[in-house]
């Protein structure tokens, strides 16, 4: 037998039993539906359709007690949750008791609903801290590459003053020390975003003794945070920027370089603002220490550009002086590294009479074969004055170079012309010139026609017992002699890059330039060697030509 339940569907009867088990019958045990709401960790407020609270948890007695059972929860003393309820919203956030809470609102049966309230303290304190650390490595990794992208101390003096404005601090200053051969005193740089620019002065000894923590992080040693000092001192009100209002606190950081400090970061906030946090602390160290290594690097940099700057402008080729009957000119390109400096060189020098010329090309390119360069011009400018014939004087630099200590190891060598210039009294130019292994000097006729001077002779500095060769020739009235290292010949470019610039091309370009100054002659030649490189300099280049004076 069966019998119609209430939606319709048919089931088997149990004579006059319901169809249902035993427990369903049963009512709810409020006692145990307690048990289990207080067994949440998540607070629960139950509400009637009036807004008053009928039931809640162990977890929501710890975290709203104001919403105890009977509260009317549009009066609740919890802002946020009376803002809620009277706005029909289905959620609030608030900070209550120390914590933060997020509730949301569950409608239930018979117009009841129910608040379920979440402690998400840790939460967000979580979600703060990685924002945090996400800023700061954010704040680092643009520190290093704006650190690293200038080796110019002055530009690294302006990012570290700017970066830490105002992420860290309301106002950022550098103390230090300039660099050698500079007075001792030490410097400031500040800036606080009022300017375009960080803002420059000189700072007095008494400075340090007015703000201790400054001398302290110029020791190298690390401070805390502390106030402004009371009743700014004059030393410390000078660094301070017209309106910048009274200062707070005041963080002072080493810098450290190369086995010193190159200076302190001073961060400075206003009154106001809060102190400077634990992680504050930390990030103004951990930049200040990048800034003091980035300092250092390019107080090394700078350093080393000074000497090479020195050292560069001893070797470069020299001025021309003015010798009595004879017009000269000479044309250089280093290749390689950035220098100007190289192993090709030229040098004229000065005599009764006349004057001593040499051309040569070292072994090498570079510093190394610049160092040897400046040897053998200084060699030259040295026993030139007790010996001024060619052959005479290139077998005196000969055993010079052979006879250095590292000679020998360093296979150091340079082919050489070396001759003497000498008014001849019908007008022309007497040359006798001394070949030590480089390609022979080439003459230019007045009527454009070229040939070469062979000289012969082994390269200097590579045999004790080298032997080396010499011709005399005049140089008539409107002739050009054209010495030129192997950079000019050797020269790789045209269409294909590779082609070499070759002895026809010089010889066509000489032709065509018969008749010309020394000066426009060198010209000449630098630009089409330059166009036919492309602006890619394989080898170094030198050249030197040497002409009678007009009458």
């Amino acid at each position: 037998m069966t019998t119609a339940s209430r939606d319709g569907v048919k089931g088997p009867t149990d004579g006059g039993r319901s169809g249902r088990s035993p427990d369903a019958a049963r009512p709810v045990d409020s006692g145990l539906a307690r048990e289990v709401l207080d067994g949440l960790t998540e607070a629960v407020v139950m509400v009637d359709r009036a807004g008053s609270v009928t039931l809640v948890n162990a977890t929501a007695r710890a975290l709203l007690p104001e919403a105890a059972p009977g509260t009317d929860l549009h009066a609740c003393a919890v802002p946020a949750v009376a803002r809620a309820v009277a706005s029909g919203a289905d959620s609030f956030a608030a900070e209550h008791g120390g914590r933060r809470l997020h509730g949301v609102r569950r409608d239930l049966t018979d117009g009841r609903h129910a608040w379920y309230v979440r402690d998400v303290t840790e939460e967000h304190a979580r979600v703060e801290a990685l924002q945090v650390e996400r800023s700061r490595t954010a704040f680092l990794a643009e520190a290093g590459s704006r650190l690293g992208r200038s080796l110019q101390r002055e530009q690294t003096l302006r990012t570290a003053t700017m970066m830490p404005v105002p992420y860290l601090a309301d106002l950022a200053m550098v103390v230090h020390l300039p660099p050698a051969p500079t007075e001792g005193q030490p410097h400031w740089i500040r800036y606080d975003g009022s300017d375009p620019a960080p803002v420059t002065g000189l700072a007095p000894w008494s400075l340090t003794g007015s703000l201790p923590e400054l001398a302290e992080a110029l020791a190298g040693h690390p401070a805390g945070p502390s106030p402004w000092p009371d009743g700014e001192a004059a030393d410390l009100a000078a660094v301070l920027p017209p309106g910048f209002g009274p200062p707070g606190t005041v963080l002072a950081c080493p810098m450290p370089g190369a086995g010193r400090a190159t200076g302190a970061l001073v961060l400075v906030r206003r009154v106001g603002r809060a102190d400077f946090a634990r992680h504050d602390i930390e990030l103004a160290r951990e930049f200040a220490a990048r800034a003091g290594a980035a300092l250092g690097a390019a107080e090394l940099y700078g350093g080393q550009v000074h000497l090479a700057r020195v050292l560069q402008n001893s070797l470069l080729p020299p001025d021309l002086p003015a010798v009595p009957g004879t017009v000269l000119a000479g044309g250089y390109r280093a290749a390689g590294d950035g220098l100007r400096i190289g192993g090709d060189f030229y040098d004229v020098f000065r005599v009764p009479g006349g004057a001593i010329f040499a051309l040569g090309d070292v072994a090498g390119k570079g510093v190394g074969a610049a160092v040897l360069t400046g040897r053998v011009r200084q060699s030259l400018r040295t026993l030139r004055l007790v010996e001024q014939r060619p052959l005479e004087l290139m077998g005196l630099l000969n055993h010079a170079l052979f006879d250095a200590p590292d000679a020998a190891r360093r296979s150091q060598f340079t082919t050489l012309l070396l001759g003497t210039l000498h008014a001849a009294p019908d007008g022309g130019v007497t040359v006798r010139i001394a070949g030590g292994g480089h390609p022979s000097p080439l003459r230019i006729h007045a009527d454009g026609g070229v040939t070469p001077v062979a000289v012969g002779g082994m390269p200097v500095g590579a045999l004790a017992a080298a032997r080396f060769a010499e011709v005399e020739l005049r140089l008539a009235p409107g002739e050009l002699l054209f010495a030129y290292t192997d950079g000019v010949v050797e020269a790789r470019g045209g269409p294909d890059g590779q082609e070499m610039f070759g002895e026809e091309r010089l010889h066509a370009a000489l032709a065509s330039a018969a008749g010309s100054t020394p000066a426009a002659l060198v010209d000449r030649l630098l630009d089409l060697v330059d166009r036919w490189l492309g602006g890619q300099i394989q080898d170094d280049i030198a050249m030197l030509v040497v002409a009678a004076a007009p009458a």
